[in-house]
């Protein structure tokens, strides 16, 4: 019998979820509202989607990819402030109390590069970085075959360096999808928008991108010298910009790093949000 894994995304705003064979195929694909964790809501609808999944399939396992910083428990440690009362929500534990099956809970950024590294555009690289930009940003760090998140697991936490005392504004703040969408909102665009202008040589939002990519190239940089990853994978919805802003972030790294210093590849992330459901199972499946 094919095996089948039960696969979470917790977001801020919704729960993805969705059925993962053996092929790596994803199928009973789903979602529900966080409601922003009002009394539990994000345990109890995870309960509450397993018990009617496991109606319908023999589970073996069940992956959660999450916002916040995760324990080595699989509880969380650490969630900002678009889920409240999250913080200590013990997900491991209650979920196998509860169904009596194998749970891995990790990251959502850890699980998108472990997601991509299971199946998508790293699967043989050995030093994995991933940087997964959006409202936020966020680092993951793979080497020796595993995991680095630090002695006190909140390393990686890459969104909070830079921060610029004159401006009192952080890496995050500057180099976010979100900063960008500001820079644009002279314009009355979007990013997506934005882009497509400058792909078809707009020069205004062209100049707008450079600057916000040269901000984001200062950060990669900062990976680079320090950790010398094999390859450098750049998530997040605007990873589906492709080449263009491959390109554009290499030309801006050129920029800021000595020459010929630094051989690490930068690669933009295939698997859109289908990595985190990949990532959540990955150590399940693996094993």
């Amino acid at each position: 019998m094919s095996k089948k894994y039960l696969a979470f995304d917790v977001g801020g705003t919704t729960i993805k979820y969705g059925i993962v064979d053996e092929n790596l195929q994803i199928s009973d694909r789903g979602k529900v509202d966080t409601l922003h964790n009002k009394d539990g809501h994000i345990l109890k609808s995870l309960i509450k989607v397993t018990k009617e999944m496991i109606q319908k399939y023999q589970l073996d396992g069940i992956g959660v990819s999450t916002a916040g910083i995760v324990g080595d428990d699989g509880s969380i440690m650490y969630a900002g402030p678009t889920i409240s009362d999250y913080q200590g929500t013990p997900i491991k534990k209650e979920l196998e109390r509860t169904f009596k099956i194998p749970v891995s809970v990790v990251n959502d950024v850890s699980a998108a590069l472990l997601g991509e590294k299971l199946a998508g555009s790293v699967k043989n690289a050995s030093t994995i970085y991933c940087v997964a930009l959006g409202t936020g940003i966020g680092g993951a760090f793979w080497a020796d075959g595993h995991l680095f998140n630090g002695y006190h697991q909140t390393g990686n936490s890459i969104g909070y360096t830079l921060f610029d005392p004159i401006t009192s504004t952080n890496y995050e703040q500057r180099s976010s999808t979100i900063a960008l969408q500001k820079e644009l909102e002279p314009l009355g665009i979007d990013p997506i928008e934005a882009f497509a202008r400058a792909k078809k040589g707009s020069l205004r939002e062209k100049k707008i991108i450079d600057a916000w990519a040269l901000q984001v190239a200062e950060g990669l940089s900062s990976v680079l010298l320090l950790l010398d990853p094999e390859v450098l994978v750049i998530g997040g919805a605007v990873s589906k910009q492709g080449d263009y802003l491959k390109d554009l972030l290499d030309e801006k790294l050129n920029q800021i790093l000595p020459p010929n210093l630094c051989k690490t590849v930068l690669k933009m992330a295939s698997l859109g949000n289908d990595a985190q459901l990949y990532g959540g199972i990955s150590s399940i499946f693996e094993n």
